[in-house]
């Protein structure tokens, strides 16, 4: 089957190399050992571990030439520092070294400008939760977070917000084969009064202590917009028990806003 060629950088995706654990392993003791030729083939060998990586930016940049050189800056730091003495693959080590330098790339040439110290918590915040996550498997929450950076939980949220890409007012959030519904249509009227950070915020945690079903309920109920039946059906279970789980998980909710 013929490879289609794609060029990045100059780059023809179509024939990059992918190195062997133990090509590896070779050409870093060859770098080590001052080999003019080894630190360059090891870069050439891990190129799809970069554009594996840039998969998941692909709608947060036009430029994929320039993201892809900030990627090549993390792989060459990841392969200038790693030590083969340590039981760790290669590219264990280098994936949050280039995923890295992305996000800094990306946040710092964000088309909205925001502030330094808000950067600072937002970078500080997910190198937390990718910690937490590869120790624990799970995300901590926003007060574990605001706890360990000694901030306010409001920072936390608000850092993670200014990195979130600008969309049109007029982005379709919603169609169910009938009138589209867009983002403008469901901005807040500054006539009312808005809700408080610190309100949401327990509204939010208090979402995640409802279990899967309700949850679930909640969701496909005032988001989707799905009657209970339709529910029902998709649950194997009665109308009855699905009216039960709303109210059950409405009146949970009711308790924090109280």
């Amino acid at each position: 089957m013929a490879r289609h060629k794609v060029e990045i950088s100059g780059v023809n995706t179509a024939n990059i190399q992918v190195l062997t654990n133990e090509e590896m392993r070779e050409l870093f003791i060859k770098m080590k050992e001052n080999d003019p030729f080894a630190r360059e083939e090891l870069v050439k060998g891990n190129l799809k571990l970069v554009l594996s990586i840039l998969k998941r930016f692909n709608n947060r940049c036009d430029n994929m030439d320039d993201l892809f050189q900030v990627g090549c800056v993390g792989l060459l730091k990841a392969i200038d520092n790693f030590d083969i003495g340590h039981e760790v693959k290669f590219s264990t080590y280098a994936v949050p070294m280039i995923l890295g330098e992305v996000r800094r790339y990306l946040r710092d040439n964000n088309s909205i400008r925001v502030s330094r110290s808000l950067k600072d918590i937002a970078y500080k915040t997910l190198k937390y939760k990718e910690e937490v996550i590869a120790q624990r498997g799970v995300e901590p929450t926003v007060e574990e977070i605001a706890k360990k950076l000694d901030v306010e939980p409001f920072d936390v949220v608000n850092a993670l917000e200014s990195l979130r890409e600008p969309v049109s007012m007029f982005e379709a959030i919603y169609n169910d084969g009938g009138d589209t519904i867009y983002l403008c249509d469901q901005i807040e009227d500054k006539r009312t009064n808005s809700k408080d950070m610190e309100i949401k915020l327990a509204l939010n945690e208090a979402i995640d202590n409802l279990s899967e079903r309700e949850q679930f309920i909640l969701g496909e109920r005032f988001v989707t917009g799905k009657t209970q039946m339709e529910i029902a059906d998709e649950l194997a279970i009665s109308q009855a028990q699905v009216s039960r789980l709303e109210k059950s998980a409405i009146k949970s909710l009711k308790k924090v806003l109280r």
